[in-house]
């Protein structure tokens, strides 16, 4: 079953205080994250996100570079989630920091365990978004059903003939094999091969149209002149 959580969490601490992020980077280990601290300073930032890391904490008000400004600048770059800190709690830097990308604003005063539901919170719903996109992006696997002698794709079948499948199942089991066109008679056809003998190329012409059909497009049917045929699993049609 799908936790929702990444096994290990990442988490960069954008700060100026440095006994605060101490005090935050003992937390945030004691419950099981690995924390990175970072100086207010853009390219350090960009720099250490582009290693990897699963969430950022970073003040809103500091020296220099405000962090709003800096979390703007990240958006251009990155998708990072961004859990904002800061002393001002008003309507208006909460309105700001959600119009510039911020996943969650903490205003301090905050508990422990409050920071630590809401760091929960953003990495639960990053990991699903990410765990559902991942399942969306992979294509369905073409499925060959022996009992009915057919092809499916998400339980749509492709409508194949006996002989359509048995020279689809040959070809899958010989997946990037070229086979000649007397095995694939014997085999697929179940008769001799002869020269003028056209059926095994209108099998195969139909199994083209038959899996374009189905919107199977993760195998390459070709034809090798003066060989026979392959299947290249893998190649977009």
């Amino acid at each position: 079953m799908h936790s929702g959580l990444p096994a290990s969490s990442h988490i960069l601490a954008v700060g100026s205080d440095p006994h605060f992020v101490s005090e935050m980077q003992c937390h945030l280990h004691a419950a099981g994250h690995c924390v990175t601290f970072i100086q207010h300073d853009l390219d350090k930032l960009l720099h250490a996100v582009r290693q990897g890391c699963d969430l950022i904490l970073m003040d809103v008000l500091r020296p220099g570079l405000d962090g709003l400004c800096m979390l703007q600048q990240l958006r251009g770059q990155s998708s990072v989630p961004v859990l904002l800190l800061s002393s001002q709690g008003n309507e208006q830097d909460l309105l700001a920091a959600f119009h510039l990308g911020a996943d969650d604003y903490l205003p301090r005063p905050f508990s422990v365990a409050e920071l630590l539901v809401r760091i929960q919170a953003i990495l639960r719903r990053v990991a699903y978004e990410r765990f559902h996109l991942s399942r969306e992006s992979v294509p369905a696997e073409l499925v060959l059903d022996d009992l009915q002698e057919d092809a499916f794709l998400a339980g749509h079948p492709a409508g194949l003939t006996t002989s359509e499948y048995r020279v689809l199942k040959l070809l899958w089991q010989h997946n990037g094999e070229v086979l000649s066109k007397p095995f694939l008679y014997q085999q697929a056809l179940r008769r001799d091969y002869a020269q003028h003998d056209r059926s095994l190329d209108m099998h195969v012409s139909h199994l083209r149209r038959k899996l374009k059909t189905l919107g199977y497009r993760a195998a390459r049917l070709e034809t090798v002149w003066g060989k026979g045929y392959l299947l290249t699993l893998g190649q977009t049609v």
